[in-house]
């Protein structure tokens, strides 16, 4: 069977009873031959029980201690089988129940990372979020994001996520495959929909200033990282003089 596996969804999760069925399911909804990997950090608040009531889908399970997301997405790609990832994490739904079976068409041999468009879902809204810029473009930050993307296995077990890179080692690993030349391919289709709010969301000044620390230097660069932190301060004193977040 795995001989001929051509794709591993990885879902890692820690402590999200709300979310992490409606993950399963979109993953279980695709209409294609898949491997199902699993990878849950010892939660504590049930999420583990509603993961058991898919276990006879589930390829692979594993419950146990990690040093972070980025930990067990590293050690999820040392047991993977298929021979592309794409990571959909507790939260993070496929487009539609066709995605699958669509990308299955786009991947080429001669292409190691093949991504797309994701929707983003706020409190009272969704919006579609492009990825049709330039891929030289990365530097001024992730052009898609990593549950929209699939990834050869052989290029994330060589170069790996960077596990004290706590906020931005998705952002990181892609930048070093576009410095390492590796080959990316845009396809035009909305691939996944994810929640608002992650870490990068939440930490914005953190995150601005940890991309600015992995890109290469220079003049230009350095103006515009410096006009993202003064917009990002002046938005939160903006919110500061207006009340709002309190």
């Amino acid at each position: 069977m795995f001989n001929s596996l051509k794709i591993s969804i990885i879902t890692v999760v820690l402590n999200d009873r709300q979310n992490i069925e409606k993950t399963i399911q979109s993953v279980l909804s695709q209409n294609i031959l898949l491997e199902y990997i699993v990878v849950d950090g010892v939660s504590t608040d049930g999420t583990l029980q509603v993961i058991e009531k898919y276990k006879d889908k589930i390829d692979i399970l594993v419950s146990e201690k990690d040093s972070g997301i980025y930990n067990a997405m590293n050690k999820a790609v040392n047991i993977a089988n298929g021979e592309w990832i794409c990571f959909m994490n507790s939260g993070d739904m496929f487009y539609d129940s066709s995605i699958l079976k669509t990308i299955l068409l786009k991947l080429d041999d001669n292409v190691n990372i093949v991504y797309g468009d994701k929707e983003v879902r706020y409190a009272s809204k969704r919006k579609i979020i492009k990825a049709d810029q330039s891929i030289e473009d990365i530097w001024k930050g992730m052009i898609f994001s990593h549950q929209s993307c699939f990834v050869k296995k052989d290029i994330l077990k060589k170069y790996r996520f960077n596990e004290s890179n706590r906020i931005t080692a998705d952002y990181e690993l892609f930048y070093s495959l576009f410095k390492a030349n590796k080959k990316f391919n845009y396809v035009p289709m909305i691939v996944t929909s994810v929640s608002a709010g992650g870490v990068s969301d939440i930490k914005r000044i953190d995150s601005i200033v940890s991309r600015w620390k992995i890109i290469d230097k220079s003049f230009g660069v350095n103006i515009y990282y410096l006009k993202l932190i003064i917009i990002e301060l002046v938005k939160l004193l903006i919110k500061k003089i207006l009340g709002i977040g309190k």
